[in-house]
């Protein structure tokens, strides 16, 4: 099977999920989904991504904690908000957010 798959959205932008409440700031793409299937299991079967899309590692935040979210293109949208994301590991990857997105300031691989 030959995937030929372009991420819609880029390292620094802050994007939030479509149904569930949180946002995030992107610091990691997958082309496909490249996580465990014991992890994609766990989700809902009748809201389950289809694999073949891009997937996206996110320094998120909801009202109640910071974390790591893995989510699917499909799930999400740009947030509109203009507001920063509070995460505490942002630093260690962004400069300050500036016009709307995280300037990166480390070189991944």
């Amino acid at each position: 099977m030959i995937v030929k798959s372009e991420a819609k959205y880029h390292l620094g932008q802050v994007l939030r999920h479509r149904r569930h409440p949180f946002r995030g700031v992107v610091f990691d793409v997958d082309a496909i989904f490249a996580n465990t299937e014991e992890w994609y299991d766990q989700i809902p079967e009748d809201s389950r991504p289809e694999k073949d899309q891009p997937f996206y590692h996110l320094l998120a935040e909801n009202d109640q904690s910071y974390y790591v979210a893995y989510v699917s293109e499909g799930n999400l949208v740009p947030d509109d908000t203009g507001e920063p994301v509070d995460h505490p590991d942002l630093a260690e990857l962004f400069g300050d957010f500036t016009d709307g997105v995280y300037p990166l300031h480390v070189n991944l691989n």
